[in-house]
């Protein structure tokens, strides 16, 4: 089974704030942000967008890729994001729809499987 490992940034409505994280479950990573908004910031830059996000194929090549993204400056990481998302939208949207859409997929061959 191949390990998923996601870096992805993370910032606020008013995009005041970058953080770059690393996850296994990019989905849960982003319901424990919303669900503990002011866990490490203020309540001015509750970080709930995901507006950036790599999936790679090891720890060792995520935890690289992470330490260099936490390095980047300010402009850089702005650069890295308008380059897939030049909107900024929240990109937690198409991550639920795929998830719903996998789901389904899964539950609908069960079902398949049971009338067979």
């Amino acid at each position: 089974m191949k390990t998923r490992k996601f870096v992805y940034l993370v910032t606020d409505r008013n995009r005041s704030c970058i953080h770059v994280g690393m996850s296994s479950d990019l989905m849960k990573t982003m319901s424990f942000y919303r669900q503990m908004p002011n866990l490490f910031f203020d309540a001015g830059q509750q970080l709930t967008r995901l507006v950036y996000f790599e999936e790679l194929n090891s720890e060792p090549l995520a935890m690289e890729r992470f330490k260099l993204i936490s390095k980047f400056t300010r402009i850089q990481k702005d650069r890295m994001i308008r380059s897939v998302n030049p909107d900024w939208i929240d990109l937690t949207i198409g991550l639920d729809f795929e998830q719903i859409l996998v789901s389904g997929i899964q539950t609908m061959n069960t079902a398949v499987r049971n009338l067979s």
